[in-house]
Parts: C-alpha cells; sequence; structure tokens
C-alpha cells in the first residue's frame, strides 16, 4: 500500500520516511500542498499524511481538495501538526481527516496510526468491492456501472477523448425462466456475463443493470469501436450453449450503443440513448446491434 507525505518542512519529511522505512509501505513525498494535491491524483495513495500549516495551500485547503474529489475522497488523511491546540485537530476531524500525529514524532505512535488507519483502509476496500459486485454474475453491478459512467463523464469533460456506452438484453430470457426454471435462469446469466467479460478490454466495464440486462463502460473508443465490440459480444452470446439432461438451452441478445462528446458527456444521456437503440435493436429482429448514429449489424 502507498503513503503520501505531503510536508513543507525536509527534515520532518526524512524523519516521517525514517519511522516508516519498516513498515513495508510504498512511500511519496511532497514538499508543498499543489505537488501533493498533483501526486494524490496521479498515484492514487491509500493513505496521506498532511502537514498543516504550509505557506502554498495549508493542510485545511488540502483536504478540502481531495474531499471534493470522487477519485480521492475516500483516502484516509492523518493531520501532522506541531500545534497541540484543540482547535486545529478539532477542524481538521471535522473537514475529513481520520487522525492526527503531533510533531516531534513518536515512531511508535506514528507507525501504529499509521497502520490503525491502513487497515481501516484495506477493510473499507473490501466493503466498497463487495458492494459493487453482482453476486450471481460476479460482474460490477449497477452501482458500480453508474460511478464507472459518472467518472469516464467528469474524465471526459476535463480533457476531451471519446466514450461509448453498450446496453444489452438477453432475447425473450422470460421464455427461458418460464420453460426451464430460474435455477437454469440464473445459469444462463452467469454464462451470458461470462461471454461479454471474456470480449472486454481491461479497461472496459461490464456490469449487470438489473435482471436479464447489461451495459458495458468503453473508454476512449467511438461508437464506430464500440458497435464492433457489441457484434462480437453478440456473436459469443449466439454461439453459448447451457447444457441440460435432455437439451441445450440456447439464447442470443441485442445491442445498444450511444456514444458521448465533451459537451455531451452525461451519464443519463448515455444511458437513454442506448436504451433507445437496444429498442430499436429488438423492434427490427433481435440478435443485433444498433447504434445511435444508425449503424446496424444483423444476423
Amino acid at each position: 500500500m502507498k503513503v503520501l507525505i505531503i510536508d513543507d518542512d525536509p527534515l520532518a519529511l526524512r524523519i516521517a520516511c525514517a519511522r516508516l522505512a519498516r513498515e513495508n509501505v510504498g512511500l511519496l513525498t511532497a514538499q508543498n500542498g499543489r505537488e501533493g494535491l498533483a501526486l494524490a491524483r496521479s498515484d492514487r495513495p491509500d493513505l496521506i499524511l498532511l502537514d498543516l500549516h504550509m505557506p502554498d495551500l495549508s493542510g485545511f485547503d488540502v483536504i478540502r481538495e481531495l474531499k471534493g474529489d470522487a477519485d480521492l475522497c475516500m483516502v484516509p488523511v492523518i493531520f501532522l501538526t506541531g500545534s497541540g491546540g484543540a482547535d486545529d485537530k478539532v477542524r481538521g476531524l471535522d473537514l475529513g481527516a481520520v487522525d492526527y500525529v503531533t510533531k516531534p514524532f513518536d515512531a511508535f505512535e506514528l507507525c501504529a496510526r499509521v497502520r490503525a488507519a491502513l487497515r481501516t483502509k484495506r477493510l473499507q476496500d473490501l466493503l466498497m468491492e463487495q458492494a459493487h459486485i453482482d453476486p450471481l454474475t460476479g460482474l460490477g453491478n449497477r452501482r458500480a456501472l453508474m460511478d464507472r459512467l459518472e467518472r469516464e463523464c467528469e474524465r471526459l469533460r476535463r480533457h476531451g477523448g471519446s466514450l461509448s456506452f453498450i446496453m444489452t438484453d438477453i432475447d425473450h430470457f422470460k421464455t427461458v425462466n418460464d420453460r426451464h426454471g430460474h435455477s437454469v435462469g440464473d445459469r444462463v446469466l452467469h454464462e451470458f456475463a461470462q461471454a461479454l467479460q471474456q470480449e472486454c478490454r481491461r479497461i472496459d466495464l461490464p456490469a449487470r443493470y438489473g435482471g436479464e440486462e447489461f451495459g458495458i463502460v468503453v473508454p476512449d473508443e467511438p461508437s464506430e469501436q464500440a458497435a464492433i465490440l457489441a457484434d462480437r459480444c453478440r456473436r459469443r452470446v449466439e454461439a453459448l450453449a447451457v447444457p441440460l439432461r435432455e437439451e441445450t438451452v440456447r439464447v442470443t441478445a441485442s445491442f445498444g450503443v450511444s456514444s458521448a462528446d465533451p459537451e455531451t458527456a452525461d451519464p443519463q444521456t448515455l444511458l437513454r440513448r442506448a436504451d433507445a437503440a437496444l429498442y430499436r435493436a429488438k423492434q427490427t429482429g433481435r440478435n443485433r446491434v444498433c447504434s445511435t448514429d444508425g449503424a446496424a449489424w444483423c444476423t
């Protein structure tokens, strides 16, 4: 796990690094608030030790920036302060710090507080991971999908580029449940999810949106490339065979593709447009891909 230390005092930085050298953590250091924020955004530390009094940005300013950043707001912060005053400590805790350590550091206290904060962070990460996983399919759930879409839209608005989204639905899935029962339907959902995951890149996010409906967040790709990915998924799903005692269950799926640019990057807009394209795929024969630009791949 990575620990970022932000302190404008070079001696304090060296002492803190020396104290934590045996803690089996990666150490990052910054000598002012702006440098610390840049490092936090680029390296995503698991814990930040933050000096309270710095000339460019105070520790209070830095923690406000951290807590306002969707990617960093859950990183625990321990304040480093040379002041024993209760007011600063209370203010820091109210702003979101999890603890504070008074300078000059006591070696055992500093290490113990860092270990405690990292244990809490590990448990927090585990809970967050479980909260974002669909237990049936092993993919991300609706919360994971919406969180990722929001982050990707924010990135697109800030930095430009491309972003696409795929909505997919198993054709006639109710018939599978009605004919074979929900246990077989669950097997089909699991195999369907694995088929999507096998076609996606590592940076894509396939997730279960609800029921037999799934979504795929496709960063850095225009709609044309996302439609090609969707068609690969369609063909893999079409080739699925879920064996039963007497027969084999086969399904197909329909796909809708939407895309965004920096001016139109909004999760709800992407969802609405992908859903409209999916509806068109269903209405025009199923087992096909339709995109918001009108392109379609049919069997």
